[in-house]
């Protein structure tokens, strides 16, 4: 949503890292270094893979598991992991060639039919909380021997596929150990230890406290840990997090700190508030089968007057202080092949007239009921004021009437993917960072939101920017369908976007290593 979830996002809220001096008697990092304590109000949904696609589990992914191929700190391209190499070997083959005598923590062997089994099973259980449909072009996983790959794709050229290989729906589980058709109890992937990244966990107490050491027979691209240990603090609330962050008590606050937060740290000498651009994105989404409209041309309506009638410089601005800035397409700017259809069709202020006209026009009485669900626990405590402020912005129209409830995340993520909420609140953090990362997971069938959206003309266009290696081409199809999306269909209304800001103290080293586009945050390069 990373959430990857933003999160990760992923499948998330606004990436805030935020370090302090920890408490008295604790001693600082380095190899061979005592560990650091981080502080998050994420929850992980699942430590199985095949479950987990949001911030929370993408944090506790990243320590423990490996992955064919990686994003080295600060970079994004992805470079070989477990694997030694890796390239396409046909034009619907990709190969990966694993490096000699990788294990688990285990002790169990780490071998090309780890990695079949493990990508045989994204697949197979398919689970409506998973990351399976990054996998859309995964026909079929081979392993020849021991230590070979083969990824057969259904197109071929697959221009992301490389960069799909470091997410949540590639990391490399023991086929000993987790089974080929079930998600495994976090307790039981805790207590068999099949971890083979540069971390294993060494007590767990879920979304409480978690301990990691750092892993010795891990064997690829990170190295050895700067520090030995990391604990890991769960927070019900951002004030208490910040708290401790402000007293000391923990060394790092990953997700989430509110925007006031970040400006009354910005003003204290103990720390340093880095900033890095971000992809997280913060957007609407809309179940088309339980939403308002009695039918598919008054829903579209309907989506439309809304996103016409959301002040997003507003929100900006008066709710998240300048961190956050308004987003017009589903595909945040920086990125290759971005645009910003929305502010070119329907303009970047909000417009009365033309969502008064858009209902009347599809025969829809005002004002509309709009049942909207939020989060905070996930998405952050300023969510509140930011579902209060679309509320008040919405219903100042006259033409709708909002209600709003807010749910907590493990109960959230599973009933907005079987129905339960007609329009709720959502945000992502990068997989990979390539505009696909954004539309693809989204847009393509049997899509992760679960909003039961699908069109094969969107089809057609995603496989079609996929699968182009020319750059100004790919650019040219990018363009032409996010114009697609926000002109004809809107299943999201991007709301939207943020940077990646850290908060660290003087002693902290590493810090702006994590803060890259991968927006994976590594335990492993943090030192003081």
């Amino acid at each position: 949503m990373r959430v990857k979830d933003v999160a990760a996002v992923g499948c998330a809220g606004l990436a805030v890292l935020a370090i302090a001096g920890c408490g008295a008697g604790r001693t600082g990092g380095g190899s061979g270094g005592a560990g650091l304590v981080v502080g998050t109000t994420d929850k992980v949904t699942s430590l199985d893979p095949a479950k987990a696609y949001d911030n929370g589990s993408l944090l506790a992914e990243t320590q423990v598991y490996q992955f064919l191929l990686n994003f080295p700190p600060g970079q994004a391209t992805p470079q070989p992991d477990a694997a030694d190499k890796c390239g396409y070997s046909a034009p619907t083959v990709y190969t990966c060639t694993l490096k000699p005598g990788l294990k688990f923590a285990n002790g169990d062997p780490l071998t090309a039919k780890s990695v079949k089994f493990s990508f045989d099973r994204m697949v197979k259980i398919n689970d409506p909380q998973g990351p399976a449909a990054l996998l859309a072009n995964l026909d079929h996983t081979d392993a020849p021997d021991d230590k070979t790959v083969d990824f057969t794709l259904k197109k071929a050229n697959d221009q992301t596929f490389a960069a799909i290989l470091p997410t949540q729906a590639s990391a490399i589980v023991d086929e000993k150990v987790f089974p080929a058709d079930a998600i495994l109890d976090d307790d039981a992937i805790v207590k068999a230890k099949p971890f083979s990244g540069p971390y294993t966990i060494s007590s767990y107490d879920k979304n409480k406290l978690v301990e990691y050491q750092s892993n010795p027979g891990y064997n690829g691209l990170f190295g050895k840990p700067q520090n030995d240990a990391v604990t890991v603090k769960y927070y019900g609330e951002a004030a208490n997090l910040k708290l401790d962050v402000q007293q000391g008590n923990i060394d790092v606050a990953w997700h989430t700190l509110a925007p006031t937060d970040i400006d009354s740290l910005r003003g204290s000498d103990k720390v340093t508030v880095h900033q890095s651009p971000g992809g997280d994105t913060r957007y609407l989404v809309f179940n088309l089968n339980t939403m308002p409209g009695g039918n598919p041309a008054q829903k579209l309506a309907v989506r439309k007057a809304v996103a016409v009638s959301v002040d997003r410089d507003a929100l900006a601005k008066d709710v998240w202080k300048g961190t956050w800035t308004p987003l017009y397409s589903p595909v945040p700017q920086g990125l290759p092949g971005a645009t910003q259809p929305f502010k070119d069709i329907y303009g970047a202020k909000p417009d009365k007239a033309a969502a008064t006209k858009l209902l009347a026009d599809a025969g829809v009485t005002a004002p509309v009921e709009l049942n909207i669900q939020y989060n905070t626990d996930h998405y952050g405590q300023t969510s509140s004021e930011e579902y209060a402020a679309i509320k008040s912005q919405l219903e100042a129209t006259g033409l709708f009437k909002v209600n709003l409830q807010s749910t907590e995340w493990v109960s959230y993520q599973k009933a907005r993917s079987t129905d339960g909420y007609p329009v709720f609140q959502f945000g992502w953090f990068p997989d990979y960072p390539d505009a696909d990362d954004y539309l693809t997971p989204f847009f393509g069938p049997d899509n992760f939101l679960r909003n039961h959206f699908s069109d094969p003309k969107i089809t057609a266009e995603l496989q079609a920017e996929v699968t182009e290696p020319d750059p100004a081409k790919r650019a040219a199809v990018l363009a032409t369908l996010q114009h697609d999306l926000m002109a004809d269909y809107l299943p999201t209304v991007p709301l939207l976007t943020g940077n990646q800001i850290a908060v660290a103290g003087k002693n902290v080293q590493g810090v702006d290593k994590t803060l890259d586009p991968s927006s994976k945050f590594r335990f492993g390069v943090l030192s003081k």
